[in-house]
């Protein structure tokens, strides 16, 4: 009995170890975020009086020879206030347009891609067809090498096909991405052949036995890649510098630090207004994102 006693009170403390060590963890991650949304809401005159300390040092200085600068975090706003938010969305143009820009950049991706990882990875994984795995295995190869890899062969062949300083430049590449091809066909893996084989035989076709068998039992992982591609594609950075000269067709990511215009104010309102779409749909999708994560490792 007290032997099980033990085993029980250690086990016990295992578990508030693990837990106290997720909780900090968790704090770390959200400590920017919380900051975030709670300055939105302050004055620019309280943020000054917090922050400006920031504005204060003198450029050009030797960074070893500047003084230590102390900031004081502010989490509760001594006064409420929407204008921050007001300047973003109604007394300025250039959000919204920036904002509407990774729309357009990121929705059409989002879409092509899904559809695309679906279709293909439902071929590599149920079809049977000479050099299948060979192909695969090529195709991952692009997903192992680095993001900046790609880049110049991207810039060129856009060149060569007139794409540059347009959308179709950075939304082609993305939507033949491999990630949602890999991702799409770890999960299909896991379909039992015997389903397929039963559509078969009650007559259905590739398409028939795709929309009605295969599609309802992959919805968790096409939920999990349209979280992850929506992510990655949102605050994409390097594609837009290269391949948009013109300022006004970039996206937010780009511009997000330049439209604050000197008020941090501003700077808080527009980085909560840009992080709200992902954090609500990762809200929303966060337990199909996990399973669909973990299914797609059933089998390699």
């Amino acid at each position: 009995m007290s032997a099980g006693t033990n085993k029980a009170a250690a086990n016990n403390a295992a578990v508030s170890v693990k837990l106290l060590l997720l909780f900090m963890f968790a704090a770390l991650v959200l400590f920017p975020i919380a900051l975030t949304l709670s300055n939105a809401f302050m004055s620019e005159r309280e943020i000054t009086h917090h922050y400006g300390v920031l504005d204060d040092k003198e450029t050009g200085e030797d960074a070893a020879a500047m003084p230590t600068i102390h900031v004081t975090i502010r989490w509760i706003p001594e006064q409420v206030t929407l204008k921050p938010f007001a300047n973003v969305l109604i007394f300025s143009s250039k959000f919204l347009m920036l904002f509407w820009n990774s729309v357009k950049l990121t929705v059409p991706i989002l879409l092509g891609q899904t559809a695309v990882g679906t279709l293909a990875g439902y071929a590599f994984a149920k079809l049977v067809f000479p050099g299948r795995d060979k192909l695969f295995f090529f195709y991952l190869l692009t997903m192992l090498m680095p993001f900046q890899v790609t880049l110049v062969p991207n810039y060129l062949v856009a060149d060569k096909l007139g794409l540059l300083n347009s959308y179709g430049a950075i939304i082609w590449p993305g939507v033949f991405a491999a990630f949602g091809v890999f991702l799409m066909r770890q999960f299909t893996t896991g379909i039992p052949d015997a389903y397929l084989e039963a559509a078969r035989i009650d007559g259905a076709g590739h398409f028939r036995a795709f929309i009605h068998i295969v599609l309802p039992i992959v919805k968790p992982g096409m939920t999990a890649l349209i979280l992850l591609v929506f992510a990655d594609n949102w605050n994409m950075v390097e594609q837009p510098l290269l391949f948009l000269s013109e300022p006004f067709r970039q996206p937010l990511s780009v511009y997000l630090a330049r439209i604050a215009e000197g008020e941090r104010g501003v700077a808080f309102a527009s980085s909560a207004l840009y992080m709200a779409p992902m954090v609500l749909l990762f809200l929303y999708g966060e337990d199909q994102l996990v399973a669909g994560i973990q299914r797609s490792g059933v089998k390699g």
